[in-house]
């Protein structure tokens, strides 16, 4: 297999890349860089040979079977590339490997550097070897399953790819952290390449992480944003980690004694990647994530890799302990270093208690039955850290680095406690704890930007500390204020809500019938659910109607009708059967191969209003992997008969009658209408996260 045989070469040519950043002398180095371009092309010919075998078609492949078909757009013909497990994997690869093309000729990593990276690139290559995503399908299929319609959505077309870039990213400030150990070199001839890599590593998880959330908001139709998922939280834990990287790491810079705790940030950092990874693709998860893989054979593998990057690691740390600079890590407890010190010390805490929840399947699996945390635990435990993490910030803020070297006091900011208590209030929050918080996160954003007024904080900086108590002030008002009713909504029948006047103005079909839309009205704004279709008709993945004001979201998500007016009937050939309006006949099934192993199979019905008889021909397209059909319409579209089944003697057919689609539309419909105060603050803030973390490289 030519894939096969892509990511063998590029097995072997990190192999000999990696011997020949061993040897450490120039001319070897320089065959090593060279190597490293050819493992890279490696990577890239098996990613695009799996672009062509998706793009051509080719269901004899397993993997393009389980996330292609004949009829899916071509954008997300595209994202099938990372929609399973295998090909993440080998995405995955080719963001390593094309980071390590660039590390080697910008000569970003030494050469001891360039060898843990190696390492970490022939582990990875393993992994998709192990999974290949170029294996057979056993059995022969005429079409794909496609991709899940509720990953055909633009935002969740660009969520996989952005997080594994995070994670091939957050494999540098390790293997800088490595080479140091290694080698014995000076802090000022690595942190600042290990700084820049995990900044831009932690942006690209965050957004990753973002933009699921705001897809899940978008999509699902739940409601809300973050579901503390274990998968979630698997991409949550590596980043907040490597948050505390980044934080130790500037302390470092001025206090050697830190260099320690950067070390051991930058292992677990990237461990974490691994074991969130084993976490989602062995299976552990499949019965407590709607994310999860399940049945795999993989886990013990990543568990293996796992095990040997965090050990390896801990091990190099262990013995180089000695020789790190030793002394105070802050001058005083009103000091900036010791804030910051304090603060990443809260992160720990953070990510130590979501990592206990995420893994309470595979703990508990130990012990006995399995069993999961529920979001309540989430929230009891980590509030409480997140208001002294954000006070931490403030205090963090009001100081430069060294002793006694205030920016400002601290006393004319707790008037922004009171305004956020206040604000969250007025959103309807009562709870004492998520006052504190929303009064905490806008003290945050107040004194980071006074810190940056006072040329204390660079502007990266500012930006992504504000972002931060933007997107915590708005959790804990679109969270806690966030109010539900679910209300019965008739056309054209105006109901007031939470001080909002909403009409459903009913459904209305595209016209390949493959999307239907639910309209309502909010104080006069036209906003739309839409409802994608099988190309049966029946429902396959909702999408919420969402009316975006200053004040927040009002969000409706329509159920389906209770009653949809549909009707199942089974003809006997030649016998007759009745409905409200009309009775139908069962006259005879006609046959049409194809070609290609399908079928057209037609059913002739009579049907009758008890003075005109009108004959259709309902059909199903039949294959060897199922079959499709779509209804036609009787007597000027009153009715719809749509084909579900013929019996193997053809004696005998069950057919589906459908209302007119006027009927259809005019139903009345149960909705969930929330309403999300100043929910727009949280996606502002996570975009200057990002977007201060990214400035923050200029420094």
């Amino acid at each position: 297999m030519v894939g096969t045989i892509f990511l063998a070469l590029a097995l072997a040519l990190s192999l000999c890349a990696l011997l020949c950043y061993g040897a450490r002398t120039e001319r070897m180095e320089r065959y090593g860089r060279w190597l490293t371009v050819l493992s890279f092309a490696g990577s890239l010919g098996a990613s695009i040979y799996l672009l062509v075998l998706i793009f051509g078609n080719h269901f004899e492949i397993a993997y393009v079977a389980s996330y292609s078909s004949a009829e899916l757009p071509a954008v997300y013909k595209f994202s099938a590339f990372w929609a399973g497990q295998q090909g993440s994997f080998l995405l995955w690869l080719l963001f390593h490997a094309a980071a390590g093309v660039i590390l080697g000729y910008r000569q970003r990593l030494s050469a001891v550097g360039m060898c843990v990276y190696m390492v970490l690139q022939t582990l990875l290559t393993i992994l998709v070897l192990a999974k290949s995503p170029f294996l057979p399908q056993e059995v022969a299929v005429e079409n794909g399953v496609g991709l899940n319609p509720l990953l055909q959505d633009p935002w969740m077309a660009v969520h996989p790819p952005i997080i594994f870039l995070g994670y091939a990213l957050l494999a540098v400030p390790f293997a800088c952290s490595a080479a140091a150990l290694i080698e014995g070199q000076m802090a000022k001839d690595w942190l600042e390449t290990a700084r820049r890599w995990a900044l831009v590593a932690w942006a690209f998880l965050g957004a990753g992480i973002f933009i699921g959330g705001y897809w899940a908001y978008k999509v699902l139709g739940w409601g809300g944003f973050w579901g503390w998922d274990p998968v979630e939280n698997s991409s949550l834990v590596p980043w907040l980690v490597a948050g505390i990287f980044i934080h130790v790491l500037r302390v470092a810079r001025v206090r050697a004694a830190a260099l320690s705790m950067v070390h051991l940030a930058a292992v677990f950092a990237f461990s974490l990647v691994l074991y969130g990874t084993f976490l989602t693709r062995s299976g552990i998860l499949g019965d407590f994530s709607v994310h999860s893989f399940s049945g795999t054979s993989i886990g013990m593998t990543i568990a293996v890799v796992n095990a040997l990057v965090l050990v390896g690691g801990l091990l190099l740390l262990t013995v180089r302990a000695g020789k790190l600079p030793q002394g105070e890590m802050y001058p005083a407890y009103e000091s900036r270093e010791f804030l910051v010190l304090l603060g990443a010390l809260l992160l720990v805490f953070l990510a130590a208690v979501i990592f206990l929840g995420m893994s309470m399947p595979l703990l508990t699996q130990l012990l006995g039955k399995p069993a999961a945390v529920d979001t309540d635990f989430y929230v009891r435990t980590t509030l409480p850290l997140a208001i002294v993490m954000m006070v931490c910030l403030v205090g963090a803020s009001l100081h430069r680095y060294g002793e006694g070297n205030k920016v400002g006091p601290l006393r004319p900011l707790a008037a922004f406690v009171l305004l956020g208590a206040a604000l969250a209030w007025l959103a309807g929050v009562r709870q004492v704890m998520p006052l504190l918080l929303a009064g905490a996160a806008l003290m945050g954003v107040a004194a980071s930007f006074w810190s940056w007024r006072r040329q204390a904080l660079g502007l990266g900086g500012m930006l992504a500390h504000a972002g931060l108590g933007l997107s915590l002030l708005a959790i804990v008002l679109s969270g806690s204020g966030s109010r539900t009713v679910s209300q019965e909504l008739a056309v054209n029948e105006p109901v007031t809500l939470y001080g909002h006047e909403i009409v459903f103005k009913g459904q209305q079909f595209a016209d390949d019938m493959r999307e239907k839309y639910y309209i309502y009205t909010v104080d006069g704004r036209e906003v739309r659910a839409l409802t994608k279709l099988h190309a049966n008709g029946e429902d396959a993945a909702r999408e919420p109607a969402i009316d975006k004001t200053l004040g927040g979201d009002i969000y409706i998500a329509p159920t389906p009708p209770k009653s949809s007016g549909r009707q199942e009937l089974i003809l006997k050939h030649g016998r007759m059967d009745m409905d409200d309006l009309f009775a139908y006949r069962f006259e005879g099934v006609s046959l049409e191969e194809q070609g290609g192993g399908k079928m057209l199979v037609k059913a002739v019905i009579a049907v009758t209003d008890g003075d005109t008889i009108e004959r259709v021909e309902p059909a199903i397209q039949a294959t060897q992997d199922g079959g499709t059909s779509k209804a036609v319409e009787v007597f000027g579209g009153q009715k719809r008969i749509r084909l579900t089944g013929v019996a193997a003697d053809q004696k005998q057919v069950r057919l589906e009658i459908l209302p007119s689609i006027e009927t259809e539309t005019q139903q009345a419909i149960t909705a969930s209408v929330s309403i999300k105060p100043y929910i727009w603050l949280l996606w502002l803030g996570s975009v200057l996260v990002c977007a201060g973390t990214l400035t923050a490289l200029k420094k």
